[in-house]
């Protein structure tokens, strides 16, 4: 039996057609959805990145496995899907995103070679690396090294970070480049065709491994970072969807009476101060 892992960053829910949304169409994920099981009451662990998939990888709460903070490293010796699967013969390999971090000073202290398979597989939260793509290369950044960044330039992209100068950038009337970190150009088609985009890529890697799998049992781990910040989209999907089909938020002034400690430090931050603010909201 094989295994065909998908993970998304940042879809909520209820923005699926199969949930229940009035006007956005997800026809491949219903698909999926009416010919499997719902867990309709499952919940991440973390509302960020990094430990909330952690969580999954290893089945255990953040305080649990202690990788609580993106950039934290899973400690070694956290067991992961890939350690319960590998002994039972399944292949297990990742393409995409993880957002894991090498925990060095545990490779250290047990005289793990991070260069070796085992501390390869820790690194990367017991994943076989086909592709590691976590993407968020952030503006001004240049030569930049990874196996997208280089098909983009084999493909006329020029430019020492065409990540961001192009898969997640759009531009205005003059041709400036209005990058896709900014919020307020999230209206902006990115500068790139849509079978360049770093989904379209990321998928096509993924069918390389399965065209060119044998006959030993694999979970492949394909994980996007879309639609995860910046919130930009190629032509044509940068106009489908508007003001319009955005839900109302449920707000309730009681969150902000007596907020359990942590929401209530994330809020005294300088992002939570901003996005409290209906302005910025808007």
């Amino acid at each position: 039996m094989n295994i065909l892992f998908l993970m998304v960053d940042q879809l909520r829910h209820d923005y699926l057609g199969c949930t229940g949304h009035p006007s956005i169409r997800t026809p491949n994920i219903d698909a999926l959805a009416n010919c499997g099981v719902r867990f309709d009451r499952a919940y991440v662990q973390s509302p960020l990145c990094g430990p909330s998939r952690m969580s999954t990888y290893t089945g255990r709460y953040c305080h649990s496995h202690g990788a609580t903070w993106n950039g934290t490293p899973l400690r070694v010796g956290e067991m992961t899907l890939g350690d319960h699967l590998r002994p039972l013969g399944v292949e297990t390999v990742l393409c995409g995103k993880t957002h894991a971090a090498t925990d060095m000073r545990g490779l250290e202290r047990l005289g793990i070679d991070p260069n070796g398979t085992i501390g390869r597989r820790i690194a990367e939260c017991g994943f076989d690396v086909w592709e590691r793509m976590d993407g968020e290369f952030p503006a001004g950044l240049s030569d930049l090294r990874s196996p997208y960044q280089d098909y983009l330039r084999a493909k006329g992209y020029g430019s020492a970070n065409p990540w961001h100068d192009f898969a997640n950038s759009g531009e205005d009337e003059d041709g400036n480049i209005l990058s896709g970190w900014q919020l307020r150009n999230s209206t902006r088609p990115a500068r790139i065709a849509k079978e360049d985009s770093e989904t379209a890529w990321l998928t096509a890697r993924a069918m390389e491994f399965l065209d060119q799998a044998g006959d030993t049992p694999w979970c492949l781990h394909v994980s996007y970072i879309k639609p995860h910040w910046p919130y930009v989209a190629p032509a044509p999907y940068h106009e489908i969807y508007g003001l319009d089909d955005i839900k109302p938020v449920v707000r309730s002034n009681s969150e902000l009476a007596d907020p359990h400690p942590v929401l209530a430090a994330f809020q005294d931050k300088r992002v939570g101060k901003a996005y409290s603010r209906t302005e910025v909201r808007e």
